[in-house]
């Protein structure tokens, strides 16, 4: 029953039929009340506060697969702010468990749950790697950029980190100590982002912020094994515009959807990734699989409100509206319970959560249909007064919590936890 319900789960930590069945009733039960949603019963809310200003950037540490077999559950959220510290926090227990001395204004945090490690980026472009449980500094690298976006990533079970920069280089850097492996610029005289790492791990979008590239495919393979001196890139993506955001398609191994700009209006292009084997050499493929022109509404791009589910369903914020896409643009569900803007979008195997500058956040869950996706409105999570808040800009969640970061009217900012109990 466990594997039908949870294809996922981890049986080697789950053995016997007894534990078998402990970890089904906890698991069920969480899962109905994280549907239900119902306050004091099925959550506690708690609030997180030591941050001096802004949170920049949240990310969860912990693993997913909590030990639901004996009842113990423990979510850790490690976060970057302007007040110059990173810091780990118990969103269980609502308290800090570490933080780093302060230092310059941190702007991004990824975390690598499996090694339990946390990657940080300041505004000067120093990049540094830290312990999760404590906190310590085991490596450093500068990239001497303040647009320095990270992407992390593991090929056999070891860590690696490419960095992009303003100024076009993209390193990859080696974990712990962030040894420099590679530098290539994949385009003469323009900045450089990135897009996430793809499911299967082997490949990273770059996106030139110069309208007049297209971007190209990295082979996280090749960047991380310079000396087989292949191909470590493909030809421009047929794309005639910089694209301005990505998403990847979580069932396909390597699926990705670019939203890009064609005379003032948007466009969602998709395409599969794929390795293309010749006599002589290897060839990095991009296969277009749909294309679609969306609606005339402002989007707004400064925001993750962009987000891919299965193998061809897109999520979009429309300032308020969430609206569902198939790949070829068919409209498959709108949703109108934000009274203002929609800021983020979390994406998981049962659920959407998105935040707002209402000060809620809505919890949606998906429609058990085999034929097509779609989600059903639950309920919404409230964080507080407007009187010392301006709204969520950020949500992430696990299998036992949810998590937003509130901005205050005094640029200092908190997080809120909503914690399920067995």
């Amino acid at each position: 029953m466990c594997l039908n319900q949870w294809a996922f789960c981890n049986i080697s930590v789950i053995p016997g039929t007894q534990t078998w069945k402990k970890y089904y009733l906890h698991r069920f039960n969480i899962e109905h009340k994280m549907v239900s949603g119902r306050p004091s019963v099925d959550y506690s809310c708690k609030a997180m506060r030591g941050h001096q200003g802004e949170i920049h950037d949240m990310a969860y540490l912990s693993s997913n697969e909590h030990t639901f077999a004996v009842g113990k559950v423990k979510s850790v959220v490690c976060t970057a702010s302007a007040d110059g510290t990173v810091k780990a926090w118990d969103v269980q227990e609502g308290t800090q468990i570490w933080s780093s001395p302060k230092e310059e204004t941190q702007v991004q945090v990824i975390t690598l749950p499996q090694h339990n490690l946390v990657v940080t980026r300041d505004l000067t472009g120093t990049i540094k790697l830290r312990h999760g449980d404590t906190g310590k500094e085991l490596g450093a690298f500068s990239a001497a950029s303040t647009f320095c976006p990270m992407v992390a990533y593991t090929i056999n079970n070891k860590p690696f980190l490419s960095v992009a920069t303003s100024s076009s280089k993209i390193y990859t850097l080696a974990a712990p100590n962030l040894s420099q492996i590679s530098c290539i610029q994949p385009f003469p005289n323009c900045g450089v982002d990135l897009s996430p790492c793809s499911p299967d791990g082997q490949w990273i979008v770059i996106l030139p912020l110069d309208s007049n590239e297209a971007p190209k495919v990295l082979y996280t393979y090749y960047a991380t094994n310079p000396e087989d001196d292949q191909l470590m890139f493909s030809s421009p993506l047929p794309i005639n515009k910089c694209a301005f955001v990505t998403c990847w398609l979580p069932a396909e191994p390597a699926r990705i959807a670019l939203m890009h700009e064609i005379e003032q209006q948007y466009h969602i292009t998709t395409f599969d990734i794929a390795m293309q084997k010749s006599k002589y050499k290897l060839n990095i493929t991009a296969q277009q699989v749909a294309t679609f022109q969306l609606p005339n509404k402002h989007i707004f791009t400064q925001y993750r409100t962009f987000a891919g589910f299965g193998k061809q369903t897109l999520i979009i914020a429309f300032d308020m509206e969430l609206k569902l896409y198939s790949l070829n643009g068919t409209e498959l569900n709108t949703f109108q319970d934000h009274k203002r803007m929609i800021t983020s979008i979390w994406v998981d195997l049962f659920r959407v959560v998105t935040s707002s500058l209402d000060l809620s956040l809505r919890v949606y869950t998906w429609k058990n249909d085999n034929k097509t996706s779609s989600l059903i409105s639950r309920y919404h999570l409230v964080g507080g007064s407007h009187r010392w808040s301006r709204g969520f800009t950020k949500v992430a969640c696990d299998d036992v919590s949810i998590v937003g970061v509130v901005t205050g009217v005094n640029q200092t900012d908190i997080l809120r936890a909503y914690c399920f109990d067995l």
